[in-house]
C-alpha cells in the first residue's frame, strides 16, 4: 500500500464518529422504543374483576419481541395476575398455583374433546365468585408440550373459546382461523365471565396500538397458517410445486 492509499484509509477512518450511535431511548415498562411504545393505551388504573388469569409461559415465548402476556399484567391488578415461565409446572413450585390447581372453580384454556364451551358457564354475578383461568402461552407446539408435562393440569376442567371472530394479532401468523392471542384469550374470557363485554375492548387496545405500529413500520399483515395451507400458499406448498 503506497502513501496516497494509506492517507485515503486514514481519511475515511477520521469519518468515523468516536462515540457509537444513540440508541433509541425504551419505555422502562414495555421495553419498546418510545415512538412505537403501547402504554398510553392501556386502561388507567387497573380493570376489576373478580375472575384471575393465570399465565403458565413456555421459555420460547419470552424470547419473542412482540409477545402479548404483559398487556395483560399491567391492564389487571396484581391479586388478579400470574405469570409463571418454565417447561414443567407443578403445585410445588407455587403457592397461588397449588391453590389454582386445587380450587374447583379453576380451568384451563386447552381446546379438546372434553373442553366446555365458556359461554355455557354462569357468570361470576351468579357464582359469586370469580374464575382462575389458565392460559399456556407460547406456539402450539409448546402450549401441547407444558399441557402433556403437567399432570396436575390435566385434572382442571378445560374450556375453550368457541369464537368466529379472526383474531386481530395480524402481524403474526397464527395456526388456525380461530386461534387467538394470548392477551385476547383473556379479554375474552374475562368478558365473558364477568358478564363485561367492554372489558374486552379496553384489554385489546394496546394489541391493536402494537399492530398499527408495526403496519405502519413496514410489516405485512399475516394470514393464518390454516388459511395459507387452504388456498395453496403455505411455503412448504410452493417450494414443493417449484421443484
Amino acid at each position: 500500500m503506497n502513501f496516497d492509499d494509506l492517507n485515503g484509509v486514514f481519511q475515511e477512518l477520521s469519518c468515523i464518529p468516536a462515540d457509537p450511535p444513540a440508541k433509541r431511548e425504551l419505555c422502562t415498562r414495555c421495553r419498546r422504543p418510545l415512538t412505537v411504545c403501547w402504554c398510553p393505551f392501556l386502561p388507567r388504573e387497573p380493570l376489576q374483576v373478580k375472575s384471575s388469569i393465570i399465565i403458565l409461559q413456555h421459555p420460547g415465548e419470552e424470547k419473542r419481541c412482540l409477545r402479548t402476556a404483559p398487556m395483560l399484567e399491567y391492564s389487571l391488578p396484581k391479586e388478579n395476575f400470574l405469570l409463571l415461565k418454565g417447561r414443567r409446572f407443578s403445585s410445588g413450585i407455587n403457592e397461588k398455583l397449588k391453590a389454582v390447581f386445587s380450587s374447583p372453580n379453576s380451568f384451563v384454556c386447552y381446546p379438546g374433546p372434553d373442553a366446555v364451551d365458556i359461554e355455557t358457564l354462569p357468570t361470576v354475578d351468579v357464582n359469586h365468585e370469580g374464575y382462575n383461568i389458565v392460559i399456556l402461552d407460547g406456539t402450539w407446539p409448546q402450549a401441547k408440550s407444558l399441557y402433556a408435562n403437567c399432570d396436575e393440569l390435566k385434572k382442571i376442567k378445560q374450556i375453550q373459546i368457541n369464537s368466529k371472530v379472526a383474531s386481530e394479532y395480524v402481524i403474526r401468523t397464527q395456526p388456525t382461523e380461530k386461534a387467538l392471542s394470548t392477551v385476547e384469550t383473556a379479554a375474552i374470557a374475562l368478558a365473558i365471565l364477568e358478564g363485561k363485554p367492554n372489558l374486552k375492548d379496553a384489554l385489546l387496545q394496546p394489541l391493536k396500538a402494537l399492530c398499527n405500529f408495526q403496519l405502519a413500520h413496514g410489516a405485512e399483515t399475516h394470514q393464518s397458517k390454516e388459511f395459507l395451507i387452504k388456498n395453496g400458499l403455505h411455503k412448504s406448498q410452493i417450494q414443493y410445486c417449484s421443484s
